[in-house]
C-alpha cells in the first residue's frame, strides 16, 4: 500500500516536471555565447550574472511553454507526438496549469530584479513575443519562422545584457540568420510529418504540404548566409583582437556548412525532430561537430 501511494505521488510531480519541457531549458545555454565571446570579459561576476539570467529564461520560458499548451489543447490532442504532453493527455488538470503560469512568470521577475535594467528590458520582450507568438502569431506564414528566429536571438541580446559585455554586430547578423535556417527547418519537419501521414494543412499554423519545397529553399538560403557572415567576420580587422591565430577558425565555416547542409538532408528524408535543438543535443554528429568546433576556438585563441 505505501509503495502504491507513493507511485500516485510520483506521477503527478512527473507530469508537472514535463510540463515545465526542462529539455527546452537548454536553449537558454544560448545566453553564456556573448560571453564566451569575449573571452570572458567581466570575470566571475559578469559570469555569476549570467547564470542567474540562465535561471530567469528558463523560469520565463517554462511560463510561456504553459500558457502555449493550454492555447494549443485541442490541436495537440490531435496531433500523434503531442497528444502525450501533460495538459494535452490529461496528466495534468488545466486549473493547475493555469496557476502554475503565473508563479513561475513571477519567480522569473524577482531573479531579473537582480540583473541590470537591459536584461530586464529584453527579458520582457522576451515575453511579450512569446505571447504574442502562441495566441495569434504561430498561425501566420513565415512570420511565426521570423518570431522563433528572434526568440533565439533575444536569448543572446539577453546574455550580453546580463554579462555587461558589448554586443557583438557579427554575433548579431549570424544568430539571426542562422536560427532563422532552424525555424524554417522546424517548420519543415512537422509539415513534412503531415505529408506522410497524408494530411493535407497544419492545424493552427498558415502552412500546406505543399510549401515543403519553398520553406527547404528559405531555410537552406538563411543557414548558408550564417555561413557567409561567420566567414567575412573571420576576414575582418575585428577578429584581430580576439585571436592569435584567426585563421584556424576558417575551419568553423567548413564545421558550420557541413551541419547545417546535414539537418537539412534529414529533414528532407524525414529523420529529422520537429525541434531541431532537441535533435542537435541528441544527434552525436552535431554532438561530436560542436565539440570540434570548440577545439578550432580554443586553438585559434
Amino acid at each position: 500500500m505505501a509503495m502504491s501511494a507513493e507511485v500516485k505521488v510520483r506521477r503527478p510531480l512527473s507530469a508537472l516536471l514535463r510540463l515545465l519541457r526542462p529539455h527546452q531549458w537548454s536553449k537558454n545555454v544560448l545566453l553564456l555565447v556573448p560571453l564566451l565571446a569575449a573571452h570572458g570579459a567581466g570575470g566571475p561576476r559578469a559570469l555569476t550574472s549570467t547564470l542567474l539570467a540562465l535561471v530567469a529564461f528558463c523560469l520565463c520560458a517554462s511560463s510561456v511553454y504553459i500558457v502555449n499548451d493550454i492555447v494549443d489543447l485541442e490541436a495537440d490532442r490531435a496531433h500523434p507526438r503531442k497528444r502525450r504532453r501533460p495538459l494535452a493527455s490529461g496528466a495534468v488538470a488545466v486549473p493547475a496549469a493555469c496557476a502554475l503560469a503565473p508563479v513561475l512568470l513571477g519567480g522569473a521577475a524577482v531573479v531579473s530584479l537582480f540583473l541590470p535594467l537591459k536584461f530586464q528590458l529584453v527579458l520582457g520582450s522576451y515575453w511579450l513575443i512569446t505571447m504574442a507568438y502562441s495566441l495569434r502569431l504561430k498561425g501566420i506564414v513565415l512570420v511565426d519562422a521570423i518570431c522563433l528566429a528572434a526568440l533565439y536571438t533575444l536569448r543572446v541580446i539577453a546574455g550580453a545584457g546580463a554579462a555587461g559585455v558589448a554586443l557583438s554586430f557579427w554575433l548579431l547578423i549570424f544568430s539571426i540568420f542562422l536560427f532563422l535556417s532552424l525555424a524554417f527547418v522546424k517548420r519543415y519537419a512537422e509539415l513534412d510529418g503531415l505529408r506522410r501521414s497524408s494530411q493535407l494543412k497544419a492545424a493552427g499554423r498558415g502552412y500546406h504540404v505543399e510549401d515543403l519545397s519553398v520553406l527547404q529553399s528559405f531555410g537552406t538560403a538563411a543557414g548558408y548566409l550564417s555561413v557567409l557572415v561567420l566567414a567575412l567576420y573571420i576576414n575582418s580587422p575585428d577578429i584581430e583582437s580576439l585571436y592569435h591565430r584567426p585563421k584556424v577558425i576558417w575551419l568553423l565555416c567548413v564545421l558550420l556548412l557541413y551541419w547545417i547542409s546535414r539537418v537539412w538532408m534529414k529533414a528532407q528524408r524525414g529523420s529529422m525532430h520537429d525541434d531541431p535543438v532537441v535533435f542537435a543535443l541528441k544527434d552525436r554528429v552535431s554532438l561530436a561537430i560542436g565539440l570540434l568546433g570548440a577545439i578550432t576556438v580554443a586553438a585559434a585563441i
